[in-house]
């Protein structure tokens, strides 16, 4: 794949494209977090400071093709420009008059943010004619949103065939982290899949299995594999229809020589709630009526010592229910262990999706990690080996 970045481009009085992610968290009408839009501004700034000027495009919420006042991106505009330092011009549409005389009034190191892309039917339809009606706002495509590059929206896809098409600053750092940890990763490489159901994650542990020397399975997912072999879960969520699967992954990995570690000993109790009371036991040997909510002590010390051997760390979905205690035990032990290794410069570590990154913070580590995505769906089909369209559309051999 080759895709070039906008940072190699002299920028000076060129009008940039931007598409962004500023789909950030918001209640009545006031942005509650403000990380996505303060680290597109981050890879923005150097940008201006070279003479760039930008035309930001977003998305927010699902308005599916229709105006809703609820879902404006006008209350981000002046969270943007404090991220920035300078004002940033809010136009009430991403296409049509308003909007290209308010892009060619731009000055150098300028901004305007435009209104939500989705507001408009042909966004998500890739529409051609509502690309080129975009492509008139600016000289230069920028796609600085991986966590809509496996999106074929005309924004993400169509545009790029209309205009000089280049990676932004984010875009950038999202690939080389994921390259590092998935497609060159040193050895041995370890990754950590999590989360409630093994039917979300068939396509990544089949693809994963092929790049990495092991895989820790922790939360619900790790039940369907315990149930596979033959152990007693009592109530525990599992999901029985996908044991074919189990067994297909299994395969697959001895195979590929990849090692799957499964709990040895679970932390269950005989309710799903906060502050539950609390039983460890072997894998083996949960009752009836338990329900497993977390891996062991036993379990915790294998895994960490699994990671102890690593140069590589990949990370998605938490090993237990992380967000009720005394059940997020097992996650942040790891997580612990694993941010350790990275500050010791021992181990590239990368995460991604949304539970995994709330569970990162939980244990207080997201800091530490090498990187850490924000990009759930994109991450995730990255993970299973898919050609994301925003990048094949920034592909150049392909386009070739």
């Amino acid at each position: 794949m080759s895709i070039h970045s906008i940072t190699e481009v002299d920028v000076a009085g060129k009008c940039l494209l931007i598409r962004a992610d500023l789909n950030a968290p918001m209640k009545d009408g006031v942005v509650t977090d403000a990380t996505r839009i303060t680290r597109f501004a981050k890879g923005l700034k150097p940008l201006l400071a070279k003479g760039a000027r930008a035309v930001v495009l977003s998305h927010f919420g699902r308005p599916k093709g229709k105006y809703v006042a609820e879902m404006s991106l006008a209350p981000i505009a002046p969270v943007l420009g404090e991220a920035l330092g300078t004002t940033v011009t809010f136009v009430n549409d991403c296409v049509g008059q308003e909007a290209q005389s308010a892009a060619a009034q731009l000055a150098d190191g300028q901004v305007m943010l435009c209104e939500n892309l989705r507001f408009h039917p042909e966004e998500e339809a890739n529409d051609a004619d509502f690309a080129a009606q975009l492509a008139r706002l600016g000289q230069i495509y920028v796609n600085d949103a991986f966590s809509c590059a496996h999106r074929a929206h005309a924004s993400t896809a169509a545009i790029a065939a209309l205009m000089p098409a280049y990676s932004g600053p984010l875009m950038d750092e999202e690939i080389d982290a994921l390259t590092r940890a998935l497609e060159k990763p040193a050895h041995p490489a370890v990754a950590l899949i999590g989360g409630a159901k093994v039917s979300s994650k068939i396509a990544v542990l089949k693809n994963l299995v092929q790049k990495v020397d092991s895989i820790i399975i922790g939360g619900g997912m790790a039940n369907t594999f315990l149930f596979a072999d033959g152990l007693a879960i009592g109530k525990s969520l599992c999901e029985a229809d996908q044991v074919e699967t189990v067994r297909e992954i299994q395969a697959l990995a001895k195979a590929a020589d990849c090692e799957l570690i499964l709990p040895i000993d679970v932390v269950y109790a005989f309710k799903f709630a906060d502050n539950a009371r609390s039983f460890i036991c072997d894998a083996d040997q949960c009752p009836d009526d338990g329900i497993i909510l977390d891996a062991g002590p036993k379990s915790v010390v294998r895994f960490r010592s699994v990671l102890a051997g690593a140069h590589t760390i990949l990370w998605n979905g938490p090993l237990g229910a992380f967000e009720m205690r005394p059940f997020e035990q097992a996650t942040k032990q790891v997580a612990l262990e694993a941010a350790e290794m990275t500050r010791a410069d021992l181990a590239v570590s990368v995460a991604g999706g949304g539970d995994t990154v709330a569970a990162l913070n939980m244990a207080g580590v997201a800091e530490d990690f090498t990187y850490v995505s924000s990009a759930g769906g994109a991450f995730l089909e990255w993970l299973e080996g898919k050609t994301l369209p925003g990048l094949a559309a920034l592909d150049r051999d392909q386009a070739a």
